[in-house]
């Protein structure tokens, strides 16, 4: 069975060998070749990688927010605020509890006044707007800090 399917095969590549010794060979792509020498240097927010016959660390391999997470904290810099949010008060229109936020849009959960009162609510917080908790009826705002027309994905 092996030597039909070789026998049929045979003809059509010979001929496709002779075909490509007749036509000029054109690269692929046009661009330079990207050499390491030259360019700005990578990324800070780049694991090194793991090392052939090794396996890799978490602090090798993780890229982007992971890292820089876990850079944070081997230098004992909190990157993230995860601190809970202030449940000393009821949020109000006149006087809402601020959420600091360096984006125009942050996700806040509310357990409710006093702390604990009912289970966990999720919802989307906006730069121009108020939101309020379902459950309690807590108001909360954006308190923005980041660039004003700053670039977001």
């Amino acid at each position: 069975m092996f030597k039909t399917a070789v026998r049929v095969v045979r003809p059509a590549a010979l001929a496709a060998r002779a075909v490509s010794k007749q036509t000029p060979v054109r690269a692929f792509t046009a661009t330079a070749r990207a050499r390491s020498d030259h360019g700005p240097p990578p990324p800070q927010l780049y694991g090194a990688g793991g090392k052939p016959g090794e396996i890799p660390s978490d602090l090798d391999q993780a890229t982007g927010l992971e890292r820089l997470q876990l850079l944070g904290d081997l230098e004992g810099v909190p990157v993230f605020d995860d601190k809970p949010l202030d449940a000393s008060r009821l949020g109000t229109k006149a006087d809402p509890i601020k959420v600091l936020s360096y984006d125009v849009e942050r996700i806040v959960g509310c357990t409710g006044y006093p702390a604990d009162s009912h289970d966990i609510i999720w919802f989307n917080l906006k730069k121009d707007k108020i939101g309020r908790c379902t459950e309690c009826g807590s108001v909360y705002q954006l308190d923005f800090q980041g660039e004003e027309h700053a670039h977001h994905h």
